[in-house]
């Protein structure tokens, strides 16, 4: 099984921010939703985690060693990271669900980030088979990019589909087919706030 976990809540979440690549930790919610989706899942096979600071806490909070690979960091913002998401000039949200390889000015196209996802799925489908256990935590673009992965879609479906802070989603690996499974699971609605 590949389980795919959103880290828990950033102050900038909180505040509706596009945080892409700053480097936020978790909020004090934040903190509690990772010990509580970590104790919700338990122990795995494998964990792994993004570079970014609130994945590797969101990771630390499973209690056990994790690598960190450079795959699943979020997607590049460029020039609109940290921008209030509702002040995003609506032309830019337009572009950005018409065109999959639009990218903001010092950003990264969602086909950019697909290709790398699709790569590092590609990798973990064999070693998440079986009765083994992978986790990755990651963030919204690149989980909704492994979801596309899962079901033959492009990436383009991610406009579709909405992921909370500490949500899972998990892939099933079937005679080395996905499987999704879960999609934005929720190990406590009382902590999972926007």
């Amino acid at each position: 099984m590949l389980i795919l976990v959103r880290h828990g809540r950033t102050a900038l979440n909180a505040a509706g921010r596009l945080q892409g690549r700053i480097d936020e930790p978790l909020d004090e919610v934040g903190e509690q939703q990772a010990k509580v989706i970590a104790d919700r899942i338990g122990p795995v096979d494998e964990l792994i985690s993004s570079p970014l600071v609130r994945a590797q806490q969101t990771a630390s909070a499973f209690g056990q060693p994790f690598s960190v690979d450079e795959r699943w960091i979020e997607l590049s913002y460029g020039v609109f990271e940290g921008v209030d998401a509702r002040a995003t000039p609506a032309g830019v949200w337009a572009k950005w669900r018409d065109d999959p390889a639009f990218a903001p000015e010092g950003g990264e196209s969602l086909l950019t980030l697909d290709g790398r996802v699709r790569g590092a799925c590609e990798e973990l489908a064999e070693r998440a088979g079986g009765d083994r256990t992978v986790v990755v935590v990651s963030h919204v673009s690149p989980i909704k990019s492994a979801v596309s992965w899962a079901l033959g879609a492009g990436v383009e479906i991610a406009w579709r589909s909405h992921l909370s802070p500490a949500s899972i989603c998990r892939i099933d690996i079937r005679s080395g087919v996905p499987v999704l499974t879960a999609f934005n699971e929720t190990a406590d609605a009382n902590l999972n706030v926007s």
